[in-house]
């Protein structure tokens, strides 16, 4: 905190300003008092003393003879990367996503979370454009979705769910603008500030950036191979009292790992006597060549809400997600989308529908499945090589999450390879507590790379 040209007074009174900023203080908290934040920050108290005093003459707190000083400024817009204990940026995840969004020239992603554009449905997207430009039916092009959205693209992944062992009637299924619209929704529905969420740990990051913009207290369960601890998920659930238990039964973001059939049962056992929901992003479904055990399978839709998309196996340029859950949930859903976004989009609705009816979406999809276990082959050889560790050997997926040799810090890894225009995922940024530093999760297909085999077998050397 401290600089060469900030008085202590003045180090005081910017601590309390940062955390009026990121919200841990709100309008009417009470600040530490005198003596306290004299302990806290090694200084005197007549120091602190005279930054109370000059925060005060501000505006920004108040004092209340007897009782302390309390915040009196008006709560500050809210601004994600300053909520929270502050981390290093490379293990921010805001500061992560915005890597991997930005565009940069000649750059290498292999901490991305999707296929390069070449991977993706280009044929059948173009193929469903022209035939809705061609089409005579204007509402697709012109008008408002109906409130749950495109009744055959709703009917569509009826099947598909059903297909996986779900049955879910259309009416249980509401579109969204994307698997992340569907959390939010989710999030909007069952959380107030404060309350509790578990996550795995390691998670996938934007799970931690989404829930710290609902408030919400997130505690983050070890992750094993077959899903999560459930020794620690009991103690978890003893102690906190969650709201909900967000996870990925399969092609696990960042791990691979896929959910065993012993551990599901568990889950919902306990889920069932502690009156847990549980939210299951199944986002990476396209890319398994066997359906694995899904927890909204054995469930029945009753307390599991299942979210996902298309944007990592047709294309994220299309943005349509759905959320399947019991029939007088998505009622509710359907009134918080209407509150917040109004409504859906109908023409993306419309080409996601024809891309997944076209005939040659199975085989573009057969043909994807192939080239990833190719690619999943040829990275873990190249990570060994490097003398990178696996956790595991993914049966399907994007991801292999693996540890780096002799303890070496993700963090400063993933530094060193923005100077050379490459951008790693380090394992802290997938953490809830900063646990796996020494891990990095890669994607198979954007580190099958020389350049970027070179730069890791110089770094791990």
């Amino acid at each position: 905190m401290a600089t060469s040209h900030t008085t202590r007074t003045e180090q005081v009174m910017q601590l309390v300003r940062d955390r009026i900023e990121r919200r841990d203080l709100t309008p009417g908290a009470r600040l530490p008092s005198v003596r306290a934040m004299a302990e806290a920050t090694g200084y005197s108290k007549s120091t602190v003393v005279e930054a109370y005093d000059r925060l005060a003459a501000d505006g920004a707190i108040r004092s209340r003879p007897g009782a302390g000083f309390y915040v009196s400024a008006p709560l500050s817009p809210l601004a994600l990367d300053r909520i929270g204990t502050p981390v290093e940026r490379e293990v921010d995840p805001l500061w992560m996503l915005r890597q991997s969004l930005t565009h940069r020239p000649d750059a290498l992603k292999p901490g991305c979370g999707w296929l390069p554009d070449s991977w993706l449905a280009g044929v059948p997207i173009r193929k469903a454009l022209r035939a809705a430009a061609r089409s005579d039916a204007d509402g697709p092009l012109t008008g408002y979705a109906s409130l749950l959205g495109s009744a055959p693209l709703r009917a569509l992944l009826a099947r598909r769910l059903e297909e996986q062992g779900t049955p879910a009637a259309p009416d249980q299924i509401l579109l969204t603008e994307s698997s992340t619209h569907a959390l939010d929704l989710v999030s909007r529905f069952l959380l107030e500030p404060g309350d509790t969420v578990l996550v795995d740990d390691p998670c996938y990051f934007n799970f931690l950036a989404l829930l710290r913009a609902h408030r919400a207290n997130v505690i983050g369960v070890p992750m094993t191979p077959g899903g999560p601890d459930m020794a620690a998920f009991a103690a978890a659930l003893a102690e906190h009292r969650p709201r909900f238990y967000l996870t990925n039964s399969a092609c696990h973001n960042p791990t691979g790992a896929t959910l065993s059939a012993s551990t599901a049962h568990q889950l919902l056992k306990l889920a069932d006597a502690n009156d847990l929901v549980i939210v299951e992003d199944d986002i990476f479904a396209d890319f398994e060549h066997t359906p694995s055990p899904r927890l909204a399978a054995f469930d029945g839709l009753d307390r599991v809400i299942r979210i996902g998309s298309f944007s990592k196996s047709v294309t994220a340029a299309i943005r349509c997600g759905h959320i399947a859950a019991r029939p007088d949930w998505i009622e509710a859903l359907a009134d918080l989308r209407v509150a917040t976004s109004m409504s859906g989009n109908p023409l993306s609705a419309e080409i996601l529908h024809a891309v997944l009816t076209d005939g040659g979406y199975r085989r573009h999809i057969d043909g994807v499945r192939t080239h990833l276990a190719r690619a999943t082959a040829r990275t873990m050889a190249r990570l060994r090589k490097a003398g990178i560790i696996p956790w595991i050997e993914p049966s399907a997926g994007l991801f292999i999450w693996a540890r780096l040799p002799g303890g070496l810090d993700a963090a400063q890894l993933a530094r060193a390879a923005l100077a050379e225009n490459i951008v790693l995922a380090p394992g802290n940024v997938f953490s809830t507590n900063g646990m796996w530093s020494d891990y990095m999760r890669f994607n198979v297909v954007m580190s099958d790379n020389d350049r970027v085999s070179d730069f890791l077998a110089r770094a791990c050397r």
